[in-house]
């Protein structure tokens, strides 16, 4: 087999140590290898910098283990042409597991160009990416602590979670506020109410009215003070987003104008994807990458799974989000996709499906620099005319009426 790169090494990376191998192919056609182990401090990782490069390497593997790869990436990035790997995609042989093993199979498979490097963005987008994931996590943990609020009201057989749809809002925070307070007259709640609730004052007066201890009081302040917290992290992180953002501003912006794309959700996007598509070859990669499109799983020519792959977690979920608010617009091409195919395979494949299409035009709106342009709910009425015409017919025929078509004037 052809050798690619005759000076490369191979990382398998711990938290604690770092095995590496390297692997010269020699002018005799025979192979050499050495291998140390580094500890994973920053002083050893410059020492594995200096040994790789006094062994003149050019390339170096190493998989992605959780994220203790990423600290020896951004020591040896300005070094070396650096491959991250999918550690699915290179087991070794079962039976040969070792840290010593793992480090020369993976210097074995890239000097014969048989890894496939996974997408690692440069350091902005880097930065980007984390603070979206973390408001995320931090929007998730404001959630639970809604939900923990609602028990303890539960649990102190006051029903206004039945009846006040967020009890943080502004009528739910004046009552929990003085529930704190100590305050349980059912009147002097309801009448901190404000006058949009749907509910009448009889239900809202029998659903104030509990028993709500000094315990009770103590989890509601607590709650409340953690989501306080988190708003305030949340809010600086969109700050801090916004102001990393502002090189793709534009980019940014022409996200928005698609349906369903809300100004968090281009930023979502462009922080898991970047703004550079030649890294993907095709739109189709891209959809790939996000695990938007059906698994290749057959044998003996019959396909066994049509599930989704797996694909990026984060992009996948804000995308079938978007798809989700596109497909509730009205006179857009998601909204006639959706409802054209939810009707043969369901509403959850459909969403899918206009999360692909999504996909799709925001890797045509990044490379091409293009603006969005919906074709409209008539679009498949336009593709299809004489077909949905002919349906019509044979339906009309069907109910007993002779029909004889002609075009308008």
């Amino acid at each position: 087999m052809e050798v690619l790169y005759p000076a490369c090494a191979g990382l398998d990376v711990h938290k604690n140590n770092v095995v590496a191998c390297i692997r010269v192919h020699g002018a005799s056609g025979r192979a050499s290898r050495e291998t140390r182990t580094f500890a994973t401090h920053t002083a050893a990782l410059m020492d594995l910098e200096a040994w790789l490069v006094e062994n003149q390497c050019t390339h170096v593997v190493m998989e992605a283990t959780g994220v203790f790869w990423k600290p020896v990436w951004h020591i040896l990035e300005d070094s070396f042409e650096l491959v991250l790997a999918n550690a699915q995609h290179v087991k070794n042989v079962p039976g040969r597991k070792s840290d010593v093993n793992d480090a020369q199979w993976l210097a074995d498979l890239l000097a014969h160009g048989l890894v496939r490097s996974s997408y690692v963005p440069e350091r902005p987008i880097q930065e980007l990416r984390d603070l979206t994931r973390t408001r995320k996590q931090l929007i998730r943990q404001r959630a639970q602590h809604v939900n923990r609020i609602q028990k303890v009201l539960e649990d102190a057989n006051l029903k206004l979670g039945s009846f006040i749809t967020d009890i943080t809002g502004v009528s739910g925070r004046a009552i929990l506020e003085a529930l704190i307070q100590g305050e349980t007259d059912p009147e002097k709640l309801v009448a901190l109410a404000k006058k949009r609730l749907k509910a009448s004052r009889e239900t809202l007066l029998l659903a104030a009215q509990g028993r709500v201890t000094k315990h009770h009081c103590f989890l509601l302040r607590t709650h409340l003070e953690q989501i306080d917290a988190t708003d305030r992290s949340v809010a600086l992180i969109d700050a801090e987003v916004e102001e990393l953002t502002r090189p793709f501003a534009e980019m940014a912006d022409r996200l928005e104008r698609m349906p369903g794309v809300s100004a968090l959700a281009a930023r979502v996007v462009l922080a898991e994807i970047g703004p550079d598509m030649s890294r993907f070859p095709t739109a189709g990669h891209l959809v790939s990458f996000a695990g938007l499109c059906p698994r290749l799983d057959e044998s003996a020519g019959k396909p066994r799974s049509t599930r989704l792959r797996k694909g990026s977690p984060w992009l996948k979920a804000t995308l079938v989000s978007c798809a989700w608010a596109a497909a509730r617009s009205k006179d857009t091409y998601a909204r006639a996709q959706f409802h054209r195919i939810k009707t043969r395979r369901g509403a959850k494949r459909a969403v899918v499906a206009v999360a692909a299409s999504m996909l799709v035009a925001i890797y045509h709106l990044l490379k091409n620099r293009t603006e969005y342009v919906d074709l409209t709910a008539a679009h498949f009425d336009r593709r299809d005319k004489t077909r949905i015409a002919n349906r019509l017919k044979k339906r009309l025929e069907s109910l007993g009426y002779a029909v004889q078509m002609a075009p308008a004037a």
